[in-house]
């Protein structure tokens, strides 16, 4: 199954999840408008081409799984973006959720992104453990331990002149867990042993790392079409980044070698399981910068 085809499959879960439901017009339009606003769809792509790699064919319940991923990324562009937060007008080149719909609209259309997907979850045609154990790792992804708790360090490190270890944490949660979740559903569905999984689990965290990293040198040297969103906002606000604290050049040798370091895990991997570590390689190369 080719990149194509498996986000049409994740698509069409958002599609039929959203479809038929008979709630306020208003909210579903304001969550299809951030749910159809594009992007590279990488954290739901990894899930389902870790899968693959794993020799899993890929199935419908796998793509709901993914598209619940994408629905909590999803939700946490639309917060994001708000006035308290970054205050961003602009997101994937359109206008942000708030700017289209007002604010309170665009919170509640954010609440919704990340209450739905564990419904979607339940629904899938995985086994009750898989789900119980999938929900779980998504919730901790996600919230107080997560994505949710690296926001608020991320606020308060503004103005502040973090060091390297504050800086990784920050974004271990901010960006990270919801890039090793792919890789850590795969380990579940596919039914490794907890080794295995935590392995897998760790290649997600260097490559949110690496993710973060890009995103910070991108900040800085890309153009609004080249990223789609306002450059240098992070340059405004005062916040460390990866290459205000090492340089630009060191920032870039930094994000480099942490994609090495996930490419090693990666062949340690393939070594002890029936696992196709190129198309996962090939991403972790996508994202290498001036390779």
């Amino acid at each position: 199954m080719n990149k194509q085809e498996k986000l049409a499959m994740v698509e069409s879960a958002l599609e039929e999840f959203y479809g038929d439901q008979q709630f306020a017009l208003s909210l579903r339009e304001a969550v299809l408008y951030s749910i159809h606003a594009g992007g590279k769809r990488i954290r739901p792509y990894l899930l389902l081409e870790v899968l693959e790699a794993l020799k899993v064919p890929i199935t419908l319940a796998h793509a709901q799984v993914a598209a619940a991923l994408e629905m909590i990324h999803t939700g946490s562009l639309i917060h994001d973006d708000l006035p308290a937060m970054d205050d961003d007008d602009y997101r994937r080149g359109r206008l942000t959720n708030h700017k289209k719909f007002g604010e309170a609209l665009a919170i509640l259309a954010g609440d919704a992104l990340f209450l739905d997907p564990y419904a979607l979850i339940a629904q899938a045609d995985l086994s009750s453990q898989a789900k119980v154990d999938l929900i779980a790792s998504l919730s901790l992804a996600s919230g107080s331990m997560g994505m949710v708790a690296g926001q608020v360090l991320d606020m308060e490190g503004e103005g502040k002149h973090l060091n390297l270890e504050e800086l990784q944490t920050i974004h271990a949660n901010k960006t990270g867990k919801l890039i090793a979740f792919p890789f850590q559903a795969a380990g579940i569905i596919s039914g490794l042993d907890a080794r295995l999984q935590e392995d897998l689990k760790y290649i997600g965290e260097l490559i949110g790392l690496a993710f973060q990293v890009r995103d910070d040198v991108l900040d800085v040297t890309a153009s609004f079409e080249e990223i789609g969103k306002t450059p240098q906002k992070d340059l405004q606000a005062e916040k460390s980044t990866y290459p205000a604290l090492l340089g630009l050049d060191e920032a870039i040798v930094f994000c480099n070698h942490t994609l090495d370091r996930a490419n090693a895990k990666l062949e340690e991997i393939s070594r002890l399981v029936n696992f196709d570590k190129g198309p996962i390689v090939e991403i972790v190369e996508s994202l290498r910068i001036n390779a």
